[in-house]
């Protein structure tokens, strides 16, 4: 039987990419997302399931059915994440709130609670999407940056807790991709951010799923706890 692999937000952008580039490379997805979706075009291997993240009390139950439908995973990636932006001082405590437990807490107690069943049968691969925003920062997006940069430090403590169940963690950190996320900071900040990339451009959803299918493969057995930057040079 192919390997399961559940993957979160892929209603739309870098999520749905990735669904596709795995179910072609043989696996099956659960793609996991607030909304529901047309999933036909990726075929029975993908498995579309909804469920609102951010509701934290309810993910053991979702892994559970998870597991008991579809069977123990071998490959999660924490993709969810809310862009909110705003300036801290006039940021909404409810707002804040909003983007930890979405871009932190969540994929936190995702991985807890799939980990598990990883170490059990002694081989994963968790890929943890973050940003270059963690190392980098950007207007209006303190909060935001601050979620990502904790899960880049969860993905390098988790690695040595569970390395020797041959379970491998890491992420993966995109520069700006034009998706719906980015599509809100206006055309000139879009315009600056790409011309600070080597090559002039985006990096795309492609690109970033390209990665993520790298370090779920055989191919990157030794690779954990590294963070992996796809952005077209906009870094260098």
């Amino acid at each position: 039987m192919s390997r399961l692999a559940i993957v979160t937000g892929t209603s739309r952008g870098l999520g749905r990419a990735t669904a596709a580039l795995l179910v072609k490379q043989g696996y099956r997805v659960v793609g996991i997302s607030r909304r529901a979706v047309d999933s036909g075009e990726l075929g029975d291997s993908y498995v579309h399931v909804c469920a609102d993240l951010s509701d934290l009390s309810s993910l053991p139950q979702l892994v559970r059915s998870l597991v008991a439908e579809h069977g123990p995973p071998y490959g999660l990636v924490n993709n969810a994440a809310s862009g909110l932006d705003g300036l801290l001082p006039t940021m909404h405590n409810r707002a804040i709130s909003e983007v930890i437990e979405l871009n932190l807490l969540s994929p936190i107690l995702l991985t807890k609670y799939v980990s598990r069943h990883m170490v059990t049968h002694g081989v994963g691969r968790i890929v943890n999407v973050s940003s270059i925003v963690a190392r980098t920062g950007f207007r209006g997006l303190s909060v935001y940056a601050a979620a990502k940069a904790g899960l880049e430090g969860f993905t390098r403590s988790l690695a040595r807790d569970i390395g020797r169940r041959n379970v491998t963690v890491n992420c993966v950190a995109p520069g700006f991709l034009d998706t719906e996320m980015t599509a809100t900071l206006g055309a000139t900040d879009l315009d600056r951010i790409r011309a600070r990339s080597p090559l002039g451009r985006f990096a795309t959803t492609d690109d970033v799923a390209g990665a993520i299918a790298y370090l779920l493969s055989a191919e990157a057995g030794s690779v954990t706890g590294t963070v992996v930057t796809v952005d077209a040079g906009a870094t260098a």
